[in-house]
């Protein structure tokens, strides 16, 4: 079995920036690049236990509510995870999207 602790943690801290950051923060990009993150996770994991069905798309459930949105598709995917080469990319897309955020 994969440990996909790197994942967890990586998701965990960026939603930990997330909650704690300003409103104003949020609003000038923040909660936009989370949710695309928390989108492409989902999908990932979507596809990972469904290849030949249609990924459906993470609702936008406000700026509030991208930090939790993160942590569910994060832990979502970590779940269905065998290979070290999509642990490594999932992790290397959730630290991108961490400075793009620039929280």
């Amino acid at each position: 079995m994969l440990d996909t602790t790197p994942l967890i943690t990586a998701v965990d801290r960026f939603a930990d920036r997330l909650r704690a950051a300003p409103q104003s923060r949020l609003q000038r990009g923040a909660a936009a690049e989370a949710l695309d993150l928390a989108r492409e996770l989902a999908a990932r994991a979507q596809l990972r236990e469904s290849p030949l069905a249609e990924p459906r798309v993470m609702p936008d459930a406000g700026m509030f509510a991208a930090a939790d949105q993160v942590t569910v598709a994060g832990r979502d995917l970590a779940l269905v995870l065998h290979e070290e080469s999509e642990l490594a990319e999932a992790v290397r897309l959730v630290e991108e999207a961490v400075g793009r955020a620039g929280v």
